[in-house]
């Protein structure tokens, strides 16, 4: 936005430097100081200069207004880091391998998040980061409102995607713990509009003929300031039919203030349609401008 801005206003002023000034005709040069010198009176504003400029700047002002303002942001929500030298660092199986699996998986993870009121997100992608010794083949993705202790809420969305560039990726972050290092299971290519409220995320690497294991990393106090959005700790759940755990709260199996988890997309902000018109009335306004120059 800022570089958009600037060049908006370097054109203006561009365009004053080129524009010539037209003498009122009134105006006269005359030998006002008796030295032989002719001396030009101020000159008057060219009225049709500045309307010329204001056609050509309120176009790219209505395009700054409705691609600035109606999206902000990439990443919307995330959890935080791990901090392996907490020392209630600690992780969940998260996983759907040859030790641990299931239909749709062997255990999984489930991280809220809030859309604040007035706002639409659309939902790009989904991620986790996961101690894990395994190599997946695609991940498997939900995302559910209404979880509670031994409730599974409502499953508002779901899917599986194949390993492979803006479908799932599997990228270690540079973190590890407990001998394992940790990969982040990124489902791509999503498109979903979701309104204001609390939600769940869960997003489960898929191993089917894999020995090793997977675990979501937790987090605590938005470590190292890498949080993103807003959450409700001590709301995450575990569901497991392998470990006999059916949606129950992530804090009987530990400390799982927070899951290291996250969400990319877009986000509108209020009231979108109040600067659609506003954009909308600045391109009419340089339009009608345009025509009574022509004319």
């Amino acid at each position: 936005m800022r570089i958009l801005l600037r060049f908006l206003l370097s054109s203006l002023g561009a365009l004053s430097e080129r524009t010539p000034q037209r003498p009122a005709a009134s105006e006269v040069a005359v030998d006002e100081i008796g030295d032989g010198r002719l001396n030009h009176r101020p000159q008057t504003t060219n009225p049709e200069a500045i309307m010329k400029k204001i056609v050509m700047v309120l176009p790219l002002l209505s395009v700054l207004l409705l691609s600035t303002f109606a999206h902000a942001g990439y990443i919307l929500f995330y959890g935080g880091d791990f901090d392996p030298t907490n020392m209630n660092a600690n992780a969940l199986p998260n996983e759907n391998d040859a030790i641990v699996g299931g239909n749709p998986y062997g255990a999984a993870t489930f991280q809220n998040f809030i859309i604040p009121a007035g706002h639409t997100w659309n939902i790009t992608s989904l991620f986790t980061n996961n101690l894990a010794s395994i190599s997946p083949q695609g991940g498997y993705w939900e995302l559910r409102s209404g979880l509670g202790s031994g409730n599974g809420g409502t499953l508002i969305a779901s899917g599986t995607a194949a390993l492979g560039p803006g479908s799932f990726e599997w990228t270690a972050t540079g973190r590890n713990g407990f001998g394992l290092d940790e990969y982040q299971a990124h489902v791509e290519g999503l498109n979903l509009l979701m309104g204001s409220g609390q939600y769940w995320e869960s997003v489960v690497p898929l191993a089917l003929n894999d020995a090793g294991r997977s675990y979501n990393s937790n987090t605590f106090n938005c470590f190292a300031n890498s949080c993103v959005g807003t959450q409700i700790d001590d709301q995450q759940y575990f569901d497991s039919p392998f470990f006999g755990s059916s949606f129950g709260n992530a804090d009987d199996q530990g400390a799982f203030t927070t899951f290291s988890s996250g969400i990319d997309g877009f986000d509108s902000v209020p009231e979108p349609s109040t600067l659609s018109m506003l954009g909308s009335g600045l391109v009419g306004l340089s339009g009608l401008l345009r025509r009574r120059l022509l004319h």
